[in-house]
């Protein structure tokens, strides 16, 4: 058992039709893990027009957990802490469904409920 010092929402992405019949997305959250954040890359470099990014890729470790099938990286984000980070990669190492190596990408946007 792995355990952990964090709890992360995994989120599934929907979408539903308007009153006028455009297509709205929403994030449902269908898991809560408990795991490990470490940063796997990154920095905070200028863009074209002087304004601070921050670029930097995660991985978040937990133990495993039964997904639904509909999830992927395609669909699917963590919110940590406040912060978003996009799924890049759902890692079950060797089919062992011990636990979970989940590679992230940090977006952005803080207090996210």
């Amino acid at each position: 058992m792995i355990g952990g010092n964090i709890v992360a929402e995994l989120q599934l992405k929907s979408s539903v039709k308007n009153e006028i019949g455009e297509n709205i997305s929403s994030w449902d959250t269908i898991h809560e893990v408990k795991g490990f954040l470490d940063l796997s890359s990154g920095d905070s470099n200028y863009s074209n027009y002087n304004a601070k990014i921050q670029e930097s890729t995660h991985v978040f470790i937990c133990d495993y957990v039964e997904l639904d099938k509909e999830v992927n990286s395609e669909n699917s984000r963590m919110i940590i802490d406040g912060y978003i980070y996009d799924v890049m990669l759902i890692d079950n190492p060797m089919n062992m469904n011990k636990h979970f190596e989940i590679y992230l990408k940090y977006v952005g946007g803080q207090n996210v409920k």
